[in-house]
């Protein structure tokens, strides 16, 4: 599984500002939603429900990275978005410090193989520092939706 198979370009958030980790969330959703991958009554909902996720132990996971994730009946197929936050956020991480980059996923509630296999995915590229230290450094989505497709092409080592 690639990364550009999930995450939709449309979402891409490559300057996130947002106030506190719960409002870094919901603008993720909202991309998801204005770009036609969510449906937009379900936006409350889906945010209640990642949250809730994040109650069970915070998905920062470290060097900077977090992946918010929530399975919800209101999506058809896993979707994904990119969020860039350059000033850093407290996301309650594993390692206590700043989140920069967040990949947003939401799947159908059935489909746990497909989420399962694009968890793993994004934690092998998000272990990757060169990886990170380039997201990081994005100001477009063209050039995070550049550095997705040199990683799922093996080309960012």
């Amino acid at each position: 599984m690639n990364l550009l198979d999930f995450v939709c370009t449309d979402a891409i958030v490559p300057d996130l500002k947002p106030a506190g980790k719960e409002d870094a969330i919901a603008q993720l959703v909202a991309s998801l939603k204005n770009s036609g991958k969510l449906p937009g009554d379900e936006e409350p909902a889906i945010v209640a429900a990642v949250l809730k996720r994040e109650e069970l132990g915070s998905t920062g996971i470290g060097n900077g990275v977090a992946v918010p994730h929530t399975k919800h009946p209101a999506v058809d197929r896993l979707t994904a978005t990119v969020g860039l936050v350059h000033e850093g956020i407290d996301f309650a991480s594993l390692d206590g410090e700043p989140v920069y980059i967040m990949i947003l996923l939401v799947s159908p509630p059935e489909n746990t193989r497909d989420h399962l296999r694009a968890l793993e995915t994004v934690s092998r590229h998000l272990k990757n520092d060169t990886f990170c230290n380039f997201l990081k450094q994005a100001q477009t989505a063209e050039e995070v939706v550049e550095l997705l497709r040199e990683a799922d092409e093996g080309r960012i080592s």
